[in-house]
């Protein structure tokens, strides 16, 4: 076959592609569309009097009803990953934008506070290596400070914080990023440390401690890289390309061992344990919320206002 015709057999496979991967978010977004204005339509006369708060919380049932009827939850979540969805009326009165992620695509921050649990030595391991990283990359000046207090928060060692005073024990540890944020705040004026915030923190780490693997095949290309100890430009290629292979395909094509790592990450099964965050608005003010979507079942909502 010559260059010419290879060429071209390569454009129509990959524009083959796209239209399958634009025609599943259209699917999605029409369903979304369909039941969010189906509810808009009957409440939009008194929206005067629907206050931010009520709109967020028919909001997230609609939304978590429609996540339940799709069966195929690979691919409904997968493509939720790849592209925020926009659902608009037609006159524009309604707008909405969905995003989710998978919720075990960074390293669990609570493993930090799992040195002496038992069978959680490798996942500790990983989290103390990912957290020393940061530290030395961004030049923090006391770690071992911020590493304290996160310890405090997630209920650790007793040498930081009793047990029976660990003020978010009853919440089992760090259950979302607003919450890392601010402690990260609290760090940042008692050290007088303003790097901190220039961390990428999301990108390596995750914020709930219901994950127990990491979801790898959503990982950000900086976590792919240092789990497997690989050149991130290389990692980053692969990230961005539509028609990439596994991640293991990857990982032992480029010299690094996926198997090493095959107790703390989720492998080729596919999770369904995501984050989603909708911002919205509401007379003139843009209002934000986020969720938990795990097996079926919506958890921790949590309304940022405006």
């Amino acid at each position: 076959m010559d260059k010419t015709a290879f060429l071209g057999t390569t454009v129509k496979h990959r524009s083959g592609f796209a239209l399958m991967v634009t025609f599943s978010v259209l699917l999605i977004i029409i369903g979304l569309t369909m039941v969010l204005l189906s509810y808009f339509k009957e409440v939009q006369h008194d929206s005067a009097d629907t206050t931010a708060m009520i709109q967020a919380d028919v909001y997230y049932a609609d939304i978590t009803s429609v996540f339940s009827r799709f069966k195929k939850k690979k691919s409904l979540f997968s493509t939720l990953y790849m592209f925020p969805v926009p659902l608009r009326s037609p006159d524009g009165r309604f707008q909405m934008m969905l995003r989710c992620q998978a919720l075990s695509s960074g390293v669990n921050i609570n493993w930090l506070a799992m040195e002496e649990q038992k069978g959680m030595r490798e996942q500790y391991s990983i989290a103390q290596t990912v957290f020393d990283v940061l530290s030395q990359n961004y030049n923090l000046e006391d770690a071992s400070r911020l590493q304290e207090m996160l310890a405090e928060e997630t209920g650790g060692k007793e040498k930081f914080v009793k047990k029976e005073y660990s003020r978010l024990r009853q919440k089992n540890g760090i259950i979302s990023y607003k919450q890392f944020a601010q402690i990260v705040s609290n760090y940042q004026l008692e050290v007088d440390d303003t790097k901190a915030s220039a961390v990428p923190w999301k990108k390596y780490f995750t914020f709930s401690s219901k994950a127990k693997v990491i979801d790898a095949e959503y990982s950000s290309p900086e976590l792919i890289a240092l789990l497997f100890d690989i050149d991130l430009q290389s990692v980053k290629e692969w990230h961005s390309d539509p028609e990439k292979g596994s991640l293991q395909s990857f990982v032992n094509d480029n010299g690094g061992e996926y198997a090493s790592r095959k107790n703390i990450i989720a492998g080729k099964n596919f999770l369904e344990e995501s984050e989603c965050t909708v911002s919205y608005k509401s007379a003139g003010e843009q209002y934000k919320f986020r969720f938990e979507y795990i097996q079926g079942e919506a958890k921790h909502f949590e309304f940022y206002g405006k």
